[in-house]
């Protein structure tokens, strides 16, 4: 019985989260939250954010490049290194660890922050003043998790592929072209928009579920800690999840549309 419950539980959740989605969407239209608002939580998602970012990205590319390197050393194809950094920054790595750094920066904090203005009835506060919640707390984030999200994911991909091209020039002594004209080469546009892609649905999957978690806290100040460990956890999951969706769903289109064999920047 318990079990069946909790079943039951999730699905309503889920159900509610959605609901959630939906009506930011329409407040976001029929009544834009406050630019004031946004730019705050665009400077706090975005600007905040870019020296985890940076390390993040540079510290990745600095291993990919030194792993790429160490086991292509002995088959004669260590020209390749750049391209191999450049791809697995731009297709998977940048847009996931760069979704991971701006959850446990931002959306625990989100989370943290709402989950506190609950328990405290700030949120009830806000409706006897006649102040809708999802415009004046929701809708600013979402917006500024979506705007900034890819621009941070772009971000992360460049200060990875350049800690890449320092390794590879200063420590394994590559010539700079040879690190990169494969790139050049081998990375097509399609493989440009997938960052800005990933970046838009992830900031929307991170805010969302910090902004939604941090509405059904209960608990007092132990509930507020509670809820934020659990939206940072389902957030990491999702995002795993999505990025698996989106990694199949975004080939098959490229592979139907695109031809990849014959669309290389180069």
């Amino acid at each position: 019985m318990e079990k069946t419950l909790s079943k039951f539980s999730a699905i309503a959740a889920i159900g509610e989260y959605f609901s959630l989605l939906f009506e930011v969407l329409k407040t976001s239209i029929y009544r834009p939250p406050a630019l004031s608002l946004i730019f705050r939580q665009l400077f706090d998602v975005g600007v905040a954010s870019l020296f985890v970012v940076l390390i993040t990205g540079f510290a990745t590319g600095l291993v990919l490049a030194a792993q790429s390197f160490y086991q292509l050393e002995h088959t004669g194809l260590t020209s390749v290194t750049g391209l191999l950094v450049a791809k697995a920054l731009l297709i998977e790595m940048g847009p996931v660890l760069t979704a991971f750094m701006v959850t446990g920066r931002v959306g625990a904090s989100m989370c943290a922050e709402i989950g506190t203005m609950r328990v405290t009835e700030q949120i009830d506060a806000l409706l006897t003043m006649s102040i809708h919640p999802l415009n004046y707390i929701v809708a600013p984030r979402m917006l500024a998790g979506t705007i900034m999200m890819p621009l941070l994911t772009i971000f992360n991909v460049f200060t990875g592929i350049y800690g890449g091209y320092l390794i590879s020039v200063l420590y394994f002594h590559m010539a700079p072209m040879n690190f990169i004209e494969p790139i050049e080469a081998g990375i097509s546009y399609f493989d440009l928009t997938i960052p800005f892609v990933k970046g838009i649905i992830f900031g929307i999957v991170a805010m969302s579920i910090a902004c939604f978690m941090g509405l059904r806290t209960t608990g007092g100040a132990a509930g507020v800690g509670r809820y934020t460990t659990i939206s940072v956890v389902i957030t990491y999951i999702t995002i795993l999840l999505v990025n698996f969706l989106l990694t199949m769903v975004l080939n098959d289109v490229n592979d139907a549309f695109f031809h990849p064999s014959t669309s290389g920047l180069g």
